[in-house]
């Protein structure tokens, strides 16, 4: 019996030898035929280092930025805006500001692209979303080098100016001068902002498994923006992925915790105009946000009075310019409609420089794009812009979940309702508009349809 065992032991112990040894011998072979096919395998012959036509002799006699550029320069500077979106004069400032950042040495080899030429190629590709392929045609820049410039020029005007035009205040002397422009300009006291987010479609990264796909089919990166009175972005965030909706990237964003924490510095709560009771400042957003007392949203769209159809009316109407500052924003840089071919860290640089780009133009320009923006005829009824004529970003998605609305907030939001509908915070049309006797498609008006 010990024999037999002993006998099974030393057979098994052979059979383990023989598969090691074959194992060896199989992956020995393989080694052999990957060398045999690496000493077969003939290195690809480069046929020239750089096509012909898009040699630096070439293009600096054919490219649009020594040709077209300079003709729409002096002859038709309109048409020099509607080709880059920048006027002439915006062109010369970035220059200069961009030039120390995206100089580059010459070498014994070749001569280093020309600044100017690299801000024009990258304007273009913001402006029109053409893909490189295109864009080298325009400019004689090869398509791998575009890749490498668009991401210098983009990195260069988010380090130059993102501090300066993308200013958040910080003190209750700021935030309360943002209140102020608020209330003139759309009749919302204490209001800090506009909230939202957008989505921006991008090519599918490699072994992302399901990071940036959303339920629509598509691979995204999220923009969330704050935006004052007059559509500067305040705040923004590039962060999110496409499977977070808006809500899930607004609770993780320093935003979030500044208004938690009360460090975001809001001035202390006072009585609004021509009223005793004190009122927080805060924030306008939309359904798809929890309401907070710093962060307030029209009431849902469910049996509603005449008193919470006119407190819609106003919070609508002030949260309004965040969708018109993402229509602006995207209808002049619509690299942002189409689906971005670059990696998600370079498309959330190109998004960024967009959003500086933007904030610059309203600064240097306010009211150049004015035509295009949403307006109130003579009945108070909003008039969509041009820029909702076109393709636009996509809305974040909303999370439909169990509601979690403070009773602080919902006490302060009857507040704004009761005084929205007072003698001393009403608006003297908006009485005209919501008192709707059959409503019909012709007679519900803008604040009806925009919740």
């Amino acid at each position: 019996m010990a024999e037999d065992i002993q006998n099974l032991l030393i057979l098994q112990q052979l059979l383990i030898v023989q598969q090691q040894l074959q194992q060896q011998a199989y992956n020995e072979a393989a080694a052999v035929n990957i060398i045999r096919r690496r000493r077969r395998r003939r290195a690809r012959q480069r046929r020239c280092w750089v096509r012909s036509f898009l040699g630096d002799v070439r293009s600096s006699q054919f490219g649009h930025f020594n040709r077209l550029m300079p003709e729409l320069r002096h002859e038709d500077p309109a048409s020099f805006h509607n080709f880059l979106r920048i006027p002439p004069d915006m062109f010369d400032e970035l220059l200069t500001r961009l030039n120390p950042r995206i100089t580059k040495q010459d070498t014994n080899y070749r001569k280093a692209i020309d600044p100017g030429l690299k801000l024009a190629a990258t304007l273009r590709h913001l402006a029109s979303g053409d893909t490189y392929a295109s864009v080298k045609f325009d400019f004689r820049i090869p398509s791998n080098t575009l890749s490498l410039v668009v991401k210098e020029v983009c990195q260069a005007i988010v380090d130059e100016y993102k501090n300066e035009v993308i200013k958040f205040p910080t003190t209750p002397a700021e935030w309360a001068a943002v209140a102020e422009q608020f209330e003139r300009r759309w009749n919302v006291p204490h209001g800090c902002g506009a909230f939202d987010g957008k989505h921006v479609a991008i090519r599918k990264p490699a072994n992302s498994g399901s990071l940036y796909h959303n339920h629509q089919g598509f691979f995204l990166i999220v923009l969330m923006g704050l935006v004052d009175a007059d559509y500067n972005f305040l705040w923004i965030d590039v962060g999110g992925d496409g499977y977070m909706t808006d809500a899930m990237i607004f609770n993780e964003s320093e935003l979030k915790e500044c208004l938690a924490d009360g460090s975001i510095g809001f001035p202390q709560p006072s009585p609004l105009p021509n009223d005793d009771r004190n009122m927080p400042y805060f924030i306008l957003a939309d359904d798809a946000f929890g309401l907070h007392t710093n962060l307030m949203k029209p009431y849902p769209q469910r049996n509603l009075t005449k008193e919470h159809r006119i407190c819609n009316y106003r919070i609508s109407r002030g949260r309004r310019i965040m969708e018109n500052g993402f229509g602006i924003l995207a209808q002049r840089w619509q690299v942002l409609l189409g689906t971005m071919q670059q990696e998600p860290d370079t498309a959330r640089l190109i998004v960024e420089a967009c959003v500086c780009l933007h904030n610059l133009m309203r600064m240097r320009y306010p009211t150049l794009q004015n035509a295009a923006l949403d307006y109130e005829d003579g009945y108070h009824d909003m008039v969509p812009g041009a820029w909702r004529q076109h393709a636009n970003m996509h809305d974040v998605d909303q999370a439909k979940g169990p509601n979690r609305d403070s009773t602080a907030a919902k006490k302060q939001r009857e507040c704004l309702k009761l005084y929205f509908n007072s003698a001393a915070g009403s608006v003297h049309y908006k009485t005209e508009v919501t008192e709707v006797t059959e409503v019909t498609e012709d007679t519900v008006t803008w604040q009806d349809r925009m919740i």
